[in-house]
């Protein structure tokens, strides 16, 4: 049965050579400096509260700390990760839009595949000329050679889970515990002292999770096999490498056992690369060699621009075809199979993702990006150890992300074993009044095409007087 969350409590934390009150303490002299240095933003802020539900375009954007969100000024600048405010704040960015912005801002080969499509015609319900290049391109560099395209990642993992419902007439989709999957409803689930709960202050939505949902922890060979042998369960929707909730690494084995198990009880595998995209041209599953039954991959593929895709394997695109037919050129296809959309595919979306896939996020961009990344890693880590700290800081591909906790988590239970929301706070803002952002959600940076040493040596440089600050 799924009960809805339960009050968080803090965790108690290892020893650390912080003083008592020390975050505290830190915290009231970054609010203040905050509140000073963004004040155009908190004025601008406080008017959009009389017309956005929640202050501004999305309800995303108030989950930066500080009290309100960075507006950024609108002004012409070179391509790349750094931008102003309306406060005349620099920032190097490492949040790139969470992902979304991960081909950097403001590409040229970007902006001139928009320009270029904007004067032909944006939407049109209608395949152009890019089209083939980019189906193509995608069969090459995934390896499932089938794809359709959506306007957001949540749009194709439903798509996803609604086709291995349809070919396996079964009900139920597997997630592991603190995996995020976008708006998906069946994902919105995760393990508390061994009991199933909605994860995250989510409101139940009046979802059967209890008939739809199946969750178990990372990494957990047994717990899997387990709810896989029920012979229930559609698919598995799976990050190969999980980053959502703290970054979490397969252990040697995970994937074989996975894929083996999938497919000894007639299990699909989802494999969602929306993040783990950044390991490489191919993706997570084309270094590490994994087979998915389906592949999505989302934000980044567009270079901004929502959208995503879905791509299938050779047998299952046929068990989808068994259901629902292709059809001669003659004869009107009617049925619009459940997911999709009229803005799915539009020719502006096409034209970017050509551009992005053709001169963005090429083999040399990830060849520097993930240089970039290891240089962040290594400086992340050399600060920690300066002040003898129970930290670490951890990478997949060109993202890496600083842990509360001397080794790396198995599964989101270590994860949340070492949480400190106040210190996690703390070391957002501090950054943040120093012209860095990372992502707001936890400690996750991402190096892309338009990221330069400079960046990176300027946000270790902070991240070191942080932590000497902290131990001071």
């Amino acid at each position: 049965m799924v009960t809805q969350p339960k009050p968080q409590t803090s965790t108690p934390t290892r020893a650390t050579p912080v003083a008592p009150g020390r975050v505290a303490e830190l915290m009231r002299q970054e609010q203040a400096l905050y509140a000073h240095s963004h004040a155009r933003s908190g004025e601008l802020y406080r008017q959009g509260q009389q017309s956005w539900l929640y202050g501004a375009p999305s309800h995303w954007m108030r989950r930066w700390i500080g009290g309100w969100p960075i507006y950024v000024a609108q002004q012409p600048r070179d391509y790349g990760v750094r931008f102003n405010d309306v406060d005349g704040n620099g920032y190097v960015d490492f949040c790139l839009g969470d992902t979304g912005g991960m081909c950097g801002h403001g590409h040229p080969a970007v902006v001139e595949a928009m320009t270029r499509q904007a004067r032909i015609g944006t939407s049109l319900m209608l395949p152009a000329g890019d089209a083939d290049w980019v189906g193509e391109e995608l069969s090459s560099r995934f390896g499932l050679p089938y794809w359709n395209l959506t306007t957001s990642a949540s749009d194709a993992n439903r798509a996803c889970i609604r086709l291995a419902r349809m070919v396996t007439e079964r009900p139920r989709v597997l997630v592991f515990s603190g995996a995020y999957h976008g708006s998906v409803e069946e994902a919105h689930v995760e393990l508390r002292e061994g009991e199933v709960h909605l994860r995250n202050n989510i409101h139940h939505n009046f979802f059967p999770h209890e008939q739809l949902s199946r969750v178990v922890e990372f990494n957990d060979i047994p717990a899997l096999e387990a709810a896989l042998r029920c012979g229930d369960v559609a698919c598995v929707l799976a990050e190969p490498a999980m980053t959502n909730y703290g970054m979490i690494a397969p252990e040697p084995g995970f994937h074989e056992a996975l894929r083996r198990l999938t497919r000894e009880t007639g299990t699909l595998l989802v494999i969602d690369e929306t993040h783990t995209i950044s390991s490489g041209p191919g993706g997570y599953t084309a270094l590490h060699g994994l087979e998915p039954d389906m592949f999505v991959i989302g934000k980044a593929i567009a270079g901004g621009i929502p959208a995503a895709a879905f791509g299938l394997s050779q047998a299952t695109a046929e068990r989808v075809w068994q259901v629902l037919p292709k059809v001669a050129p003659t004869v009107r296809q009617s049925a619009h199979a459940g997911f999709g959309g009229t803005l799915a595919g539009n020719a502006l979306t096409v034209a970017v993702m050509r551009a992005v896939l053709s001169e963005v996020l090429t083999p040399a961009a990830f060849e520097r990006m993930l240089s970039l990344a290891e240089r962040l890693e290594q400086g992340v880590n050399a600060s920690i150890a300066e002040q003898g700290l129970p930290w670490h800081a951890t990478r997949v591909g060109a993202r890496v992300e600083t842990l509360f906790a001397p080794e790396a988590p198995r599964n989101a239970r270590e994860v949340k074993q070492h949480r400190q929301p106040e210190l996690e706070a703390l070391l957002h803002l501090y950054l943040m009044n120093r012209g860095v952002l990372i992502t707001p959600f936890h400690n996750m940076m991402l190096c892309c095409p338009g990221t330069v040493a400079d960046d990176v040596d300027r946000h270790n440089a902070v991240f070191q007087a942080f932590v000497r600050e902290l131990c001071a």
